[in-house]
C-alpha cells in the first residue's frame, strides 16, 4: 500500500501577535528588527562612499560562516572593480545584441549603464558540477543563497544598502568568458552594494501563517 496522504495544518504560533522591539542589543527582538528592516536597494539608488576593504573583509567573512554541508564551499565572489566596469559593459551590450539583433541603440546602452552603478559590484557564482563529498546541488544551492543573505545582512549592518540583480545576460556565454567560469560553475546574479541615495516604502512583509504548516 502507498503512504497515507496527510493534509499540512496551520502551525498555532503563526498567529501569535507580533512583540515589539527593544533596544536591548542582546535580545532576539533587535536580531528580529535588524533583519527585518533590510531593503533591496535599485543600483541606481546606491552611491559612493561604499564598503572599504575592512568593512568587505567583514562581508565575506559572514559568507564563510554559511551551512555548507562537507565543507565543499560552494561559492565564490567576484568584484568588478571602476576600471573594469568597462568589460563588464560591453557584454552586457552584445549579450543584449545577441538576444535581440533588433535592439534601439537606447536599449545598448541601458544596458552598458548597468555596469556602472553601484560602487561595489561583484558577481554571486555558484559551484554546482561535480564535487567530493557528492554534495547535492540543490543543497549546494542553499548553501549559496544562505552567504549571499549573510552578505546582504552585514552591509545592512554597517549603514550601507544593497540588492541583488540578474537578467539574461547570466546565462550569455560572453559572462562567462569574462569571469572564466568553469565547468560546473554558474552565473547567479550580482551583488550591489553603496550609500542609500533614497530609501523605498518598506514593504509588507508575508504573514507567518500564509507559509509555516504542521505536518
Amino acid at each position: 500500500m502507498g503512504a497515507a496522504s496527510h493534509v499540512p495544518k496551520p502551525w498555532p504560533g503563526a498567529t501569535l501577535p507580533t512583540t515589539s522591539h527593544t533596544d536591548d542589543p542582546f535580545t532576539g527582538h533587535m536580531a528580529e528588527a535588524w533583519i527585518t528592516s533590510r531593503q533591496n536597494i535599485s543600483p541606481k539608488r546606491l552611491e559612493a562612499p561604499g564598503p572599504d576593504v575592512s568593512q568587505l573583509q567583514q562581508i565575506f567573512r559572514s559568507a564563510a560562516s554559511a551551512p555548507d554541508h562537507g565543507l565543499v564551499k560552494p561559492w565564490r565572489f567576484v568584484i568588478v572593480l571602476q576600471d573594469k566596469r568597462a568589460l563588464l559593459a560591453e557584454v552586457f551590450a552584445l549579450a543584449l545584441v545577441d538576444r535581440d539583433p533588433g535592439a534601439t541603440l537606447e536599449q545598448i546602452e541601458t544596458a552598458r549603464e548597468k555596469a556602472h552603478r553601484a560602487p561595489v559590484l561583484m558577481l554571486v557564482v555558484a559551484q554546482l558540477g561535480t564535487c567530493e563529498p557528492p554534495i547535492p546541488s540543490l543543497e549546494r544551492m542553499v548553501s549559496v543563497g544562505a552567504a549571499v543573505q549573510n552578505m546582504l545582512l552585514m552591509a545592512h549592518g554597517q549603514g550601507f544598502g544593497s540588492s541583488l540583480t540578474s537578467g539574461q545576460a547570466m546565462q550569455s556565454t560572453r559572462m562567462r568568458q569574462l569571469f572564466g567560469l568553469a565547468t560546473g560553475e554558474e552565473a547567479v546574479c550580482f551583488l550591489n552594494i553603496g550609500t542609500v541615495s533614497r530609501r523605498k516604502t518598506q514593504r509588507r512583509h508575508p504573514e507567518v501563517h500564509s507559509f509555516v504548516s504542521t505536518l
